[in-house]
């Protein structure tokens, strides 16, 4: 069942502009999660562990997403979600600023500060990101679901690359002071992109029609429509699939370069230009996901299944490639290695994102906020988790092996045996979506039937 939200295609342009939207997040975020972890680190010396702990903090707080797509469910228009999520997103950004600078004079109360801002920015992320995905998808042909997926996580990229040249130039000379103001200016910065991208592109005719049909049954309160929401097999298998494959997808990047340096002897210049190498190979394989999926041959949801399929083995094979690299040690083509890493990550999440998209109005009516909340939730907590799990086993597996080989290899084939799982996920929500299409072609041909009879 599509709810009657569903608008009408907004063009490319429309897509474009909806992208801008995650480019600002990006922008923000940006400055929350690489700026202020390296100024608390280097600048204020203070422990790794800190950021890391508010890093994962705003990831955790996330599980509100449902919630927080719920919402904007019940009022039947997600542009005010979109720009209400950036207020608290900006402000949270500016509160980290504001702790960061109060420190040094106050620690402990810079950290609560720090808290509760890393809190905001997790519940901004939440409400901004769940309602602009749920508006792109009921927005745009599900021939162009993969190029849409694929132009909000370029978007989020070059919101990270502009903000950081930018924010790079603007923070010399360095001071805690001019690290407020310059938050303070990307955070307002965002806010009016954003509310320039959504100006008029959720016409009020577009809106659920508030009328006795269309409410009836929605009242029950937040907690029946999550578990009406997770009753559906698709959103529950869906949601168990982003999260194992995220899991594993994030568990990468926290250990690729110790990896390179440790085993491979990596200067730190060379192991960044390794992780720049996998994110362009990421990158790379997006795009080309989305140009096969927009320009071939009736481009359906379950081709981006099959996308999807296949880039989780990819990445599964290239993580047991990685592992058995390390024994090898540095005669291993490890460049190639990683770039072709990098194009199964890129094939695999575009299209594991279009696939979100293409089912976000399947199920009960008036959902797709919850519905995209919850997928998004498991995606958050997957991220939370992934980099803290990865870099602990790596710990542990050393101490266990007393090999560094065997305990970035430990870590890789865990994470080789994640897309698997992932991938056991997908085949079985490719088979229900071939299913859910029959069963649909035969109601519409039998429906014809009738109606032909009748006119008979």
């Amino acid at each position: 069942m599509v709810n009657s939200s569903t608008m009408t295609d907004i063009g490319w342009f429309g897509i474009f502009r909806l992208g801008l939207v995650q480019a600002a997040i990006g922008a923000v975020v940006v400055i929350t999660t690489s700026t202020l972890n390296r100024v608390l680190v280097v600048e204020l010396a203070l422990p790794a562990m800190l950021p890391g702990f508010l890093v994962a903090l705003h990831y955790f707080v996330q599980v509100l997403r449902p919630r927080l797509g719920y919402g904007s469910d019940m009022g039947g228009r997600r542009t005010p979600w979109i720009i209400g999520g950036m207020v608290v997103l900006g402000l949270g950004a500016v509160g980290a600023a504001l702790a960061t600078a109060m420190m040094p004079a106050q620690l402990w109360l810079g950290i609560a500060c720090a808290v509760l801002a890393f809190l905001a920015i997790g519940i901004g992320v939440g409400a901004c990101g769940t309602n602009m995905l749920v508006l792109l998808s009921t927005s745009v042909p599900k021939a162009r679901l993969a190029a849409a997926a694929t132009v909000t996580w370029v978007m989020m990229i070059i919101g990270f690359i502009i903000t950081g040249v930018i924010v790079g130039k603007m923070l010399e000379p360095f001071s805690l002071g001019r690290l407020v103001e310059v938050t303070t200016s990307v955070a307002a910065a965002a806010f009016l992109l954003t509310c320039v991208a959504v100006f008029g592109i959720e016409r009020r005719s577009a809106a659920r029609p508030e009328s006795p049909s269309s409410t009836r049954g929605l009242d029950g309160g937040f907690m029946t429509a999550l578990r009406e929401v997770w009753a559906e097999p698709h959103s529950r298998r869906l949601a168990s699939f982003v999260f194992v494959s995220m899991l594993a997808y994030s568990a990468q990047d926290l250990i690729l370069e110790p990896f390179a340096g440790a085993v491979f002897g990596m200067t730190p210049s060379q192991s960044t230009q390794l992780s720049g190498l996998m994110s362009g190979g990421t990158l790379i394989g997006m795009l080309l996901v989305a140009l096969i999926c927009t320009v071939g041959a009736k481009a359906r949801l379950g081709a981006l299944r099959l996308w999807t399929i296949g880039g989780c083995v990819a990445s599964a094979l290239m993580l047991l490639t990685l592992a058995v690299a390390g024994f090898i040690g540095p005669s291993w083509p490890i460049k190639p290695t990683v770039f072709l890493l990098g194009l199964a990550n890129g094939g695999y999440a575009v299209a594991a994102i279009g696939s979100m998209m293409g089912l976000v109005g399947r199920g009960r009516e008036a959902r797709e906020g919850t519905r995209m909340g919850l997928w998004g939730a498991a995606q958050a907590l997957a991220f939370g988790i992934g980099g803290i799990a990865a870099t602990g086993a790596v710990d542990l597996a050393r101490a266990l092996t007393g090999s560094l080989p065997a305990a970035y290899g430990a870590v890789f084939v865990a994470e080789a045996a994640l897309f698997i799982v992932a991938t056991a996920f997908a085949v079985r929500l490719s088979r229900e979506d071939t299913q859910s299409s029959m069963e649909i072609d035969v109601q519409g041909t039998t429906t014809a039937y009738v109606v032909e009879a009748g006119r008979g």
